[in-house]
């Protein structure tokens, strides 16, 4: 069945500001190279690419107070958030080439924004193998890529869970984390304290990736705004080697393809983030351009005609 979508801006913003290894920042030239903006104009999308955001530079520094990069961090995700609301308001799906997954905290706070004001219920997919659920309290790193679903329900800095004017930006139950399979100690505490949905590793082998799916979507209609959070390291690094944060034992081809189908099914894909993609730890871009695969199956690409 043929499926029509709004029209798309993509939207850069390169930079490692939240991450611990330098790279993150070419995400979106990688992905552009790796041909997405082309496969999208061949499905038939209206698109436009706005070029890259600017923000301040990463000055590699130490944490300071639990926190690394923090000033930089909150200016990045107030400029991502300005132009996700700006897209949306103007009735255009954006999607987020990152830079590292800090930016989830900007662009999702701008699409809980506009679900608020729109009456839309949100379902945030967040698709990744760690569960970002850290605070400066029980971090390893200082690293804010590894705290921004904490950030969006409320724990965390002023300046970041405040930073659309109000905390949380969303409630636990409106995010569903699949593919997760490297939790930090401290953070387990966290993610059970806060109910988090999560559909992990082992609860994806014991039932299979078509149920977990049907979990994490369920409750799903046309009342909802589906934002998908794709940090790459979500796939299993035999496949996507090119990320900072590599954890054995995700998703493969095929799993990764179901997921991305099941998602472009529901018809309710409202805006998308593609982050965590470091071509200096790729061999040839094929991890671009596996990412590029992917989107296309999130845009209705599959192998016979559905209904």
């Amino acid at each position: 069945m043929a499926r029509t979508y709004p029209p798309v801006s993509l939207l850069g913003a390169p930079t490692d500001i939240g991450a611990g290894h330098r790279g993150a920042g070419l995400g979106p030239e990688a992905l552009r190279i790796a041909g997405l903006p082309e496969a999208l104009l061949a499905r038939g999308i209206d698109l436009v690419d706005r070029g890259n955001l600017d923000g301040p530079r990463n000055p590699w520094q130490p944490p300071n107070d639990g926190y690394r990069h923090l000033k930089e961090v909150v200016d990045w995700n107030r400029v991502v958030m300005e132009a996700v609301a700006s897209e949306l308001a103007a009735g255009r799906m954006p999607i987020l080439l990152g830079g590292d997954h800090c930016l989830g905290i900007g662009s999702i706070t701008a699409v809980a924004n506009h679900c608020r004001r729109t009456g839309k219920k949100l379902r945030v997919i967040w698709l990744d193998a760690h569960a970002d659920f850290n605070t400066h309290n029980v971090t390893p790193s200082g690293n804010i890529h590894g705290m921004p679903v904490a950030c969006l329900c409320g724990l965390g800095p002023k300046e970041l869970t405040n930073i659309g004017g109000s905390a949380p930006a969303l409630q636990a139950g409106e995010i569903r984390q699949i593919g997760i399979r490297s939790v930090d100690e401290g953070e387990k505490r966290l993610v059970k304290e806060h109910g988090l949905d999560v559909y992990d590793m082992r609860y994806i082998d014991e039932v299979g990736m078509k149920r977990a799916m049907e979990a994490a979507l369920d409750g799903v209609d046309a009342d909802t705004h589906v934002h998908v959070s794709f940090d790459v390291d979500f796939l299993d690094p035999s496949i996507a080697p090119g990320v900072g944060t590599t954890v054995p034992g995700g998703p493969n081809y095929r799993e990764a393809q179901l997921v991305m189908e099941m998602i472009a099914d529901t018809g309710r894909m409202g805006s998308l983030d593609i982050v965590e993609l470091n071509p200096l730890l790729d061999a040839r871009n094929a991890t671009a351009q596996l990412a590029v695969d992917l989107v296309e199956s999130l845009f209705g690409k599959s192998t016979l005609m559905r209904d």
